[in-house]
């Protein structure tokens, strides 16, 4: 039996039922026009069954945070939702004010409002438990006008969050197709792992990777953990190579020199199963150079080396189970998309089961062609990362709870 209900639990025709997705998408600060409706595609499955079954559904979604160029309204999200489902989607600019609460109650069965932008609301940035966040206004507001709550936003799962926790509290809670899809496939990977099992962990946020190495070594999930991007230069300073001043002071300037302690501890203690960079990619004269980790000069690192390339391959190619997470270098320059753009086609290319962790690594995917060739891209690089170390997601912790 599942721990949390899903749509198929709940009849739903004539019935309101609101549902959080994640439809966060790059937007051009000057034009508001959304760049990239991936999220939105992805989201449009479970709008439009809830719609097609004849609900009255009412979508609750954010776009960026305060502060930020891209922190918009949500009108061109709707505009754009429209064209995707082939349906009119309504919009009202406000969450619970006497206009959007009536735009709710004359919702007609099939009809979809997209609310505001969930972030206008002060309080949702706030983690806390889902029972303080049920007192929210939002919550309390919207709660009497739904009779069912519908998680879908996986990407988001992690956070605590007002409109992603509040309403499992008192309303009956499900998770939508999106969420339940990404639970199932990737706590089924993690529960039924073949060896050779490989680990590839990039990008810029080293204490992830960090959690996740320990978390996998430490269970006998991974046999091999492929390093790059700064969480490589990180395990290559803590392996006692001289990466240069400059690397050195980039992750120090981070707050990460205590990653560099423990990436240590993981040395020690679990020894060649953790790879780091044979050689790194750096920008010398314009232009980019290859060089062995025993001469690296005080220059950036922006890519791993042609070397590692061939051997991460081969490891990955070998493999029967890969996670990726994290590209292997500043792959938006085409002179360092190298190590990131071999390591996606060598998992694309080979025969075991490739998860790919959200975030830039997706982007990086989708952006060579190659999503269908994976076993399983993730849209959600917090909440799959969060995972894969062993950890709860807040949110569906909540439905599981609002099951009970």
């Amino acid at each position: 039996m599942a721990e949390f209900n899903t749509i198929d639990d709940f009849d739903i025709e004539n019935k309101t039922v609101l549902v959080r997705v994640d439809i966060n998408a790059p937007v051009d600060p000057s034009s508001g026009i959304i760049l990239d409706d991936t999220r939105l595609k992805l989201h449009a499955r479970t709008i439009k069954e809830l719609s097609n079954k004849g609900a009255k559904v009412v979508i609750l979604a954010h776009q960026s945070r305060p502060g930020k160029k891209d922190f918009t309204t949500l009108s061109q999200h709707a505009d754009a939702l429209s064209d995707i489902l082939n349906l009119r989607v309504k919009y009202v600019d406000s969450l619970f004010s006497s206009s959007a609460k009536e735009a709710i109650r004359n919702l007609k069965p099939h009809d979809i409002l997209l609310l505001e932008n969930a972030r206008f609301f002060s309080e949702e940035t706030l983690s806390r438990t889902p029972l303080e966040q049920s007192k929210t206004i939002l919550v309390r507001q919207l709660s009497p006008l739904i009779d069912y709550f519908v998680n879908d936003a996986f990407a988001a799962a992690h956070r605590s969050q007002a409109s992603l926790v509040g309403f499992t509290v008192n309303t009956p809670s499900a998770a939508g197709r999106v969420m339940e899809d990404e639970l199932t496939i990737i706590q089924s990977a993690l529960d039924n792992v073949e060896h050779p099992c490989v680990f590839l962990l990039g990008g810029m946020k080293p204490e992830d990777s960090i959690e996740v190495m320990e978390n996998v070594l430490s269970n006998g999930t991974a046999d091999s953990i492929l390093t790059t991007g700064i969480v490589g230069n990180i395990v290559l300073w803590a392996a006692g190579v001289d990466i240069g001043q400059v690397n050195k002071d980039f992750i120090a300037g981070r707050g990460y020199e205590d990653m560099v302690v423990k990436a240590k501890d993981l040395i020690e203690r679990f020894g060649d199963k953790v790879k780091y960079p044979l050689d790194v990619a750096c920008e010398i004269d314009g232009e980019r150079v290859d060089i062995d980790n025993d001469k690296i000069p005080n220059e950036a690192i922006f890519d791993i080396g042609v070397k590692t390339i061939a051997f991460y391959a081969k490891e990955i190619r070998e493999a029967k189970y890969i996670f990726a997470n994290g590209p292997a270098g500043v792959f938006e320059d085409p002179k360092f998309a190298m190590g990131t753009e071999d390591l996606i086609n060598a998992m694309a290319t080979s025969n075991g089961f490739s998860l790919i962790g959200g975030g830039h690594i997706a982007a990086a995917t989708a952006g060579l062609g190659l999503e269908d060739q994976m076993s399983h891209l993730s849209s959600g690089g917090g909440a799959c990362i969060s995972m894969l170390a062993g950890k709860k997601l807040a949110a569906v912790e909540a439905l599981k709870n609002s099951r009970k």
